[in-house]
């Protein structure tokens, strides 16, 4: 397949974002006087944005006051420490790189907060994106195809030439409700068999592996 455009998740597929998840969500739930959560239990809550991760780390029938304290308290915590110990996969920048000499466009999309994302692109991946989605008011966020058409209407590329790049079952619903093909990740917050069981077609081993889609 000859792609125009690659739009990446970042959480798990571009950038290695646990540990600092797993720190300031236990950071917030301490701070509210709540049990702090494992490092894989993290894992498995994370892929739906930060409002899910809190509501699945706070414990069972929280009262919503208290999720919107954890909450509040999150989004203080994590916009001061989000790049911590965050850190670019191994080869991503060079692939991105890569796909851009080679004339594809590249954006990302995802459900982490926009000031984060925005923040994290230019940190990391300055110049390597022609467009970046987050969760922002007004716009459904993934696996609503919304974030995507914004992404396509804002670059002028129709979805039968573009790919989604993703680790969770999030972003192969996302893919298909948009009508895109997925190329899904081995490397992230998922084991191989919860991505074949959440319907993943086309697995990618590594980042080298990945370019030959290209």
């Amino acid at each position: 397949m000859s792609y125009e455009l690659a739009i990446f998740d970042m959480d798990g597929t571009i950038l290695d974002t646990l540990t600092d998840l797993h720190e300031c969500t236990n950071r917030a739930l301490t701070a509210c006087k709540l049990p702090e959560r494992t490092y894989d239990e993290v894992r498995r809550f994370v892929g739906n944005g930060i409002r899910v991760l809190i509501e699945r780390a706070v414990p069972e029938n929280c009262e919503q006051v208290v999720i919107d304290k954890v909450f509040k308290k999150f989004n203080k915590i994590y916009k001061k420490h989000c790049a911590d110990f965050t850190k670019p996969y191994e080869g991503i920048v060079d692939l991105l790189s890569t796909l851009r000499q080679k004339g594809i466009k590249t954006a990302v999309v995802s459900n982490k907060t926009d000031y984060a994302v925005q923040d994290l692109c230019v940190k990391y991946f300055d110049g390597l994106f022609d467009c970046a989605v987050g969760v922002r008011e007004g716009l459904e966020k993934k696996p609503s195809p919304e974030p995507i058409n914004l992404v396509l209407d804002t670059l002028g590329i129709d979805k039968s030439k573009a790919v989604y790049i993703g680790d969770s079952e999030v972003d192969i619903a996302t893919a298909a409700n948009s009508g895109m093909e997925c190329l899904t990740v081995l490397w992230g917050f998922r084991t191989r068999e919860e991505l074949l069981a959440a319907g993943a077609t086309m697995l990618v081993n590594n980042v080298e592996d990945l370019i030959q889609f290209f």
